[in-house]
């Protein structure tokens, strides 16, 4: 009756197994470390960079604790934060003998203490949250007036476009903040105009005024079209702000919207400010150009002649030079994508590009009148510009769709249509709030919540022992296993661990010993009514488990609603609340009933358990009817 299959015990073994070797990898704690990331989208980080890193460290006499190559990035445990200042120093000096134009970026950081064979077998700790781990918190403005001035900037050479195409005369057009004015001569223009805006610019409301002996057409945008000009300026910001702080190699960043026109950007562990503002405040900007060809070019690239007026020399990836005509074809404003795929006809790797519709005529123009020519995608970031790639115009491209191809791999393919991809910001942001929080400070809300979370599981431990006896310990049991089993899925997550998430592991401390106070009052129970230990243990879990299973599921709903409208510390709490309700069950249920089955199933006279007092209701004596 009260006996488990020998395979439901390999399975709660495994599950044990599997807790403490994915829950290990979180008592190990951090180190100081220093982490080497490229400073330009165009610069990698590959062995050759660990091996001039290595260098470094020895010729001021530090052996690193760890010295890795992953995820783009080249990172040194150490022993002491003394070390690691002196270690970014060297490795500054090193790879950045001009520190106006550094190629990397070198910046401190924390990094897991555990051993390899862990890292190995990706067991890995949870991330720590700003609170806990300490690091930088920035509240940003957007300049949205300056996204629609943007906009209307973009609608002045848009209808100058549009205009000449349909062959419409006009005396002029101008911006005025975020308002685009139409000089025309006759009404009859102006209602050529007006009859252009429903098909090509839906987006703007027009009015009519006389000017004289002209007329004035003004045109704004709709309110809702400003508010998806804003909106997707926020967007573009946020995703810009997570390609820069990849090179920081930040775990878990926060950036997220707040309000209509700011973005709250958390970076755990980073604890260099400064370092952090460059990168947040970088911009990168795309510009395609012709290459200058001539013989005076030729040998200005080959740095046995002067640039020709009119042009510029940058370098490719190669650190080939290429002479650039100063004239600006294209912006990245023209470009909405770039992907990576492979040329339909010689199936070699190739770029996909995507233009507007400005950028469409503008590339069928260019390419038609300059045939053979080269053209030239400069990334331009921090007022330093390099040469993506240069390929030869075959032929006009029209229709907006490009390709690039030619002597790439895939990995450079991929690789050159994600700095393609990465953009400038659509608007200019400003920082209005800036905190740190030092690893100190988080060390020590570590400890407080680690404390709340002991001291609450030995006081229950206590008090489960003390009145439930040796089922009380079973139950105490199940509760250790509930907590290792929780930390080792978020773990396993890479979930991000705050203050508020360490105040839902102690709730569903609390949550996981309920099921098990159910269950001893239903064995209790059953004992009461005087079945035998074997059946009262038997019905005791059966009846509980439906009561344990209907509380549990309204408390996931609200857990659930708080995941799907919360944001930020209330969501932390809900991932951690939800997960641990589903191992409560689980712990309090199946594991406890294992270690039950285990201790008394195969006692087959059994004649007592100990769950503490059974009081059991006092039986009034029969009166004796009194003598006449």
């Amino acid at each position: 009756m009260n006996r488990y299959p020998l395979w439901k015990y390999a399975v709660l073994l495994v599950m044990l197994a599997f807790s403490l070797l994915y829950s290990l990898p979180n008592v190990f704690g951090e180190a100081p470390a220093v982490q080497v990331s490229a400073a330009r989208a165009t610069v990698k980080v590959e062995t050759g960079t660990l091996s001039q890193v290595e260098s470094a460290l020895k010729a001021v006499s530090i052996q690193p604790d760890l010295l890795v190559l992953e995820a783009g990035s080249v990172r040194a445990r150490l022993s002491t934060p003394d070390e690691q200042i002196k270690a970014k120093d060297a490795i500054e000096r090193a790879l950045n003998p001009d520190p106006a134009n550094p190629s990397f970026v070198v910046a401190l950081n924390l990094l897991s203490r555990s051993p390899a064979w862990l890292t190995a077998l990706k067991a890995n700790p949870m991330y720590l949250g700003l609170d806990l781990r300490g690091g930088v918190h920035f509240l940003m403005q957007v300049d949205m007036p300056s996204a629609l001035t943007k906009r209307a900037e973009a609608l002045t050479g848009e209808m100058r476009a549009a205009l000449r195409d349909k062959n419409i005369r006009h005396n002029g057009i101008s911006r005025e903040g975020q308002r685009v004015d139409i000089r025309l001569r006759d009404t009859a223009a102006v209602a050529a105009v007006e009859a252009l805006l429903p098909t090509q610019f839906p987006d703007f409301n027009a009015t009519r005024a006389p000017d004289g002996a002209e007329f004035r057409l003004s045109l704004v945008l709709k309110p809702e079209a400003a508010r998806k000009v804003q909106d997707d300026a926020l967007k573009q910001n946020i995703t810009t702000l997570h390609n820069r702080i990849n090179e920081l190699g930040v775990a878990e960043p926060v950036i997220q919207q707040q309000g209509q026109d700011r973005i709250v950007v958390q970076l755990p562990g980073v604890q260099d400010t400064a370092k952090a503002k460059d990168i947040i405040g970088r911009t990168a900007t795309l510009e395609v150009r012709l290459v200058d060809d001539s013989a005076e070019a030729r040998a200005a690239a080959t740095g046995s002649g002067a640039v020709p007026f009119g042009a510029e020399r940058y370098l490719e990836r190669d650190g080939q030079a290429v002479i650039v005509k100063r004239q600006v074809l294209l912006t990245g404003e023209n470009l909405t994508d770039a992907q990576p795929g492979f040329d339909g006809q010689t199936q070699e790797p190739a770029v996909h590009l995507s233009l507007d519709a400005k950028g469409t005529r503008i590339f069928r123009d260019v390419t038609r009148e300059n045939v053979g020519k080269r053209m030239a995608i400069l990334l331009f970031e921090k007022g330093k510009g390099e040469v993506v790639t240069a390929p030869v115009i075959r032929t006009e491209i029209g229709g907006g769709r490009v390709q690039i191809s030619g002597a790439m791999t895939v990995a450079e393919a991929a690789d050159t249509a994600l700095l393609l991809r990465a953009g400038s910001l659509a608007a200019p942001m400003d920082i209005i709030e800036e905190r740190t929080i030092g690893p100190s400070l988080g060390a020590e809300n570590i400890a407080k919540g680690f404390n709340s979370v002991i001291w609450g599981f030995l006081v229950i431990m206590l008090f489960m022992c003390a009145y439930y006896m040796l089922f009380g310990l079973f139950s105490s049991v199940a509760l250790a296993f509930n907590l290792l089993l929780l930390v080792a899925v978020l773990s396993m997550l890479q979930a991000t661990l705050t203050l508020p998430g360490m105040a839902a592991i102690a709730l569903a401390l609390g949550m996981a010993i309920d099921a098990n106070v159910l269950i001893n009052e239903r064995v209790r129970e059953e004992l009461r009514l005087g079945r035998s230990p074997q059946q009262a243990i038997h019905a005791g879990y059966e009846n509980a488990w439906g009561t344990i299973l209907d509380s549990n599921i309204t408390t996931l709903i609200a857990g659930i609603a708080l995941l799907a409208f919360g944001s930020g510390p209330v969501r932390g709490f809900a991932v951690v609340h939800c997960i641990g309700i589903l191992t409560s069950m689980f712990s309090a249920v199946v594991f406890s009933r294992g270690l039950v089955n285990l201790w008394y199933g195969r006692q087959k006279k059994l004649k007592t358990v100990s769950i503490g007092t059974v009081w059991k209701p006092e039986v009034a004596p029969e009166r004796t009817p009194a003598a006449p």
